[in-house]
């Protein structure tokens, strides 16, 4: 089925009848969206910022709408970025698959699912990240206050981030006793062995290069 406009009361009927919560919908813009038929693949990066780089910029979508809706689950082959003020947001009626993540600005992604990537990270404090089951990363990096607004079941990774964001009781550490010199490649890597370069790591995502020293499957 091709990719189609969603009027807002039509978003709002699909969202109910999936089960995703009036408590975290309503934080989006009441626009047109986008209506992508799942399962979808995305068989590279998906750059939030770029309608016409989607697979869903030509045909019946070629013009950008407030955002993509999903209707199932997503599978990114590549990594998910967003780093323009006002980008397209995306919104996951079922579970997300991707490599990694990172968001600099605005962000809006809404997941019913689980959330299944690489890393997970991101710098800024204007945004709505909503994942209503679990969360799963090798490495999530969170900078000036970046966190995730909601994960409904369980945060399971290395998490990097300052003291004050407050998230450490919220996560699961899958090996915990492994330094993170191991676990990421050394261009990202914070002087005290501890910490992560979040604007080397973010060049390395946005340019397709690694930012682990293996890079896994994501988790299926």
């Amino acid at each position: 089925m091709p990719t189609s406009y969603l009027s807002w009361d039509e978003a709002v009927a699909l969202f109910e009848r999936r089960g995703l919560p009036e408590s975290t919908y309503r934080n989006l813009y009441d626009e047109e969206y986008i209506l992508v038929p799942g399962p979808a693949t995305v068989g590279g990066t998906l750059s939030l910022n770029d309608h016409e780089r989607t697979p869903w910029g030509a045909g019946a979508t070629a013009e950008p709408a407030t955002g993509y809706v999903v209707d199932g689950d997503l599978t990114i082959d590549g990594n998910l970025v967003d780093e323009d003020d006002g980008a397209q947001a995306l919104i996951v009626l079922g579970r997300l698959r991707v490599g990694d993540v990172f968001f600099g600005c605005d962000p809006k992604l809404l997941v019913l699912g689980d959330l299944d990537a690489r890393t997970f990270g991101g710098t800024m404090t204007e945004k709505l990240v909503m994942v209503h089951g679990d969360l799963r990363a090798t490495v999530m990096v969170l900078d000036d206050e970046f966190a995730p607004d909601l994960v409904a079941g369980t945060t399971r990774t290395r998490l990097v981030a300052p003291a004050y964001i407050g998230l450490d009781g919220d996560v699961e550490d899958p090996d915990p006793e492994r330094p993170l010199s191991e676990l990421v490649v050394a261009e990202v890597l914070g002087e005290d062995g501890t910490s992560v370069d979040v604007d080397a790591w973010r060049d390395r995502v946005e340019r397709d290069e690694a930012v682990l020293r293996v890079s896994p499957a994501v988790p299926g």
